[in-house]
């Protein structure tokens, strides 16, 4: 199986959002995008970017205690955090697979779970280049979210 990466360089929370943003326009309901990086890495700003390019106007908080938060736009996202999970089974029981039907599903520490999620996700790593940079990867392996890169690289 073939790897489409795309590499991006954000200077501080806005552009990390922005960047967000931008993918959030381009995701549809049961898109599933996997986020990998350490704490403070900017992976929640980065979902608030996504929240607001799918039409959200909510706040977007990082769901580590509550596992799920939903928020509602022109397209629903539900936005998990799998960190204090232990193992993709709790995952199953509280309704993942309901929310591939009808909302976009943004995971925060995807990779403890790879065994649940579905053959084809959009992968995006965040490196801590320094206090403010991130390096942010994209790593996608199907022809829809292989599109959504090329887009995101044209803008």
């Amino acid at each position: 199986m073939r790897e489409m990466k795309a590499i991006f360089e954000t200077n501080g929370v806005t552009e990390t959002e922005k960047l967000g943003e931008a993918l959030g326009k381009l995701l549809s309901p049961g898109d599933c995008v996997a986020l990998k990086g350490d704490l403070g890495a900017g992976k929640t700003a980065f979902t608030r970017g996504i929240a607001r390019g799918l039409g959200s106007i909510d706040y977007v908080t990082s769901p580590t205690f509550t596992i799920i938060n939903e928020y509602g736009g022109d397209i629903p996202l539900a936005h998990m955090d799998v960190y204090r999970l232990l193992d993709a089974v709790e995952l199953e029981d509280i309704g993942f697979r309901d929310y591939l039907k009808s909302h976009v599903v943004v995971m925060e520490w995807a990779d403890k779970v790879t065994d649940i999620l579905p053959p084809e996700v959009l992968w995006i790593e965040f490196e801590i280049l320094d206090y403010k940079r991130r390096r942010i990867t994209f790593t996608a392996t199907d022809g829809r979210y292989e599109k959504i890169i090329r887009e995101l690289k044209r803008q």
